[in-house]
């Protein structure tokens, strides 16, 4: 039987002042194998953003390598409360 790799506890914030959309859900369980650039496109899929629209997604005021992987993230800044906090933004990158 494969082991089952523990899911890490994520909570997703839109940046105060970003023009980019609302997310429906916040509270996310990421697989530790998760690259952050493969959640960086689930949160894409969530909010619905249009492709030349750019997101960036922080952790504290750090921006996250992409080919990290999220249980790395995680365990490097993760909180108190055992909760991963990640605030999105956006900019147009082709205005």
């Amino acid at each position: 039987m494969p082991a089952v790799l523990p899911a890490r506890q994520v909570i997703v914030e839109k940046a105060e002042k970003s023009d980019i959309p609302d997310i429906d859900k916040k509270k996310y369980l990421v697989p530790g194998d998760l690259t952050v650039g493969q959640f960086v496109y689930v949160i894409r899929k969530r909010i619905k953003v249009s492709p030349e629209k750019a997101i960036f997604m922080f952790v504290g005021k750090v921006l996250p390598q992409t080919a990290a992987l999220m249980t790395d993230v995680y365990e490097e800044h993760k909180d108190v409360d055992e909760f991963l906090y990640i605030t999105y933004s956006g900019e147009n990158t082709f205005g």
